[in-house]
């Protein structure tokens, strides 16, 4: 375990303490401690930024999307998988499945855009059948259901893993009673494999809320050119810019210590609401 908590110990919570720059004028020369104290000068800019408005709400509608398309999919391929009855199958399906979630974001989109892109596959073939080509990479518009394509791709699989073990911890029996009983597959879903994991559902959803402004930094920031900062800025490209590019490092702090509230408050919440449903949810 030791390598596990050092991680956290230094990169999660000793990180916790450069926090400390988005209340100062961060100068990197006069170090952490020497820069002068600003209180809420950061914050005052910050909420005065339409720039930051904007990548704030870029980034809520992106995740409300993730949240909806995105999320479901992982429990639907998980009872899927979990109904076949070849093993074979069913690893083999796994398998193949998983593969994407080890793909870096760089070849994803590098994927996407040979066969999306404006002189990709899909506009070969058509200009090819002299039909009218389209450029779905670089359109604005069609920008945030690509985004929600790419990351059903990539980490479908990866997602099915918890839901697949709740499955697998499913009494049989409870299957074979209610089928006796003459329930049909629909009802046994309802009756016996919801209710089974439920908690699992209702944990992950929890924690996929306290995570939910953090909605890929390298997927937006590989495409972010392609379509404009209209587009694609949201809250973590924001904070680069700001801060790595622009070095206003205290307003960029300021942003991302502005996200982790919103995630903490979030997570908060959700889990108060499951505890009055009669949940678990990820704590007491």
């Amino acid at each position: 375990m030791v390598p596990g908590l050092a991680y956290f110990l230094v990169f999660q919570y000793g990180a916790l303490i450069v926090n400390v720059v988005a209340f100062k004028d961060y100068v990197p020369f006069a170090g952490l401690w020497g820069s002068p104290w600003t209180g809420l000068g950061n914050f005052q800019q910050l909420f005065q930024d339409s720039a930051f408005w904007h990548a704030a709400f870029n980034t809520a509608w992106i995740a409300l999307l993730q949240l909806v398309f995105y999320f479901p999919v992982p429990l639907a391929l998980a009872l899927l998988l979990h109904s076949l009855t070849w093993s074979t199958v069913r690893r083999f399906v796994q398998s193949v499945v998983y593969l994407p979630h080890f793909i870096s974001w760089v070849i994803v989109v590098a994927m996407f855009q040979q066969v999306l892109g404006g002189t990709g596959m899909l506009n070969g073939y058509l200009g090819d059948a002299g039909l009218h080509t389209v450029d779905i990479i670089g359109n604005p518009d069609a920008f945030k259901p690509l985004l929600i394509a790419q990351v059903i791709w990539k980490d479908t699989g990866w997602g099915t893993i918890i839901f697949l073990a709740a499955l697998s911890q499913v009494d049989e029996q409870q299957y074979e009673a209610a089928a006796i009983d003459g329930a049909g597959p629909w009802r046994r879903f309802w009756h016996v494999t919801l209710p089974a994991i439920r908690p699992v559902v209702v944990l992950l959803l929890i924690m996929r809320l306290g995570d939910i402004l953090s909605v890929g930094f390298e997927q937006m920031l590989l495409q972010r050119d392609a379509v404009g900062p209209q587009a694609a800025e949201v809250i973590d490209t924001f904070v680069y810019y700001k801060g790595i590019v622009g070095g206003d490092y205290g307003l960029a702090v300021a942003a991302g210590l502005f996200k982790g509230v919103v995630g903490a408050v979030l997570v908060y919440t959700a889990n108060k609401i499951a505890h009055r449903l009669g949940e678990q949810g990820v704590y007491r």
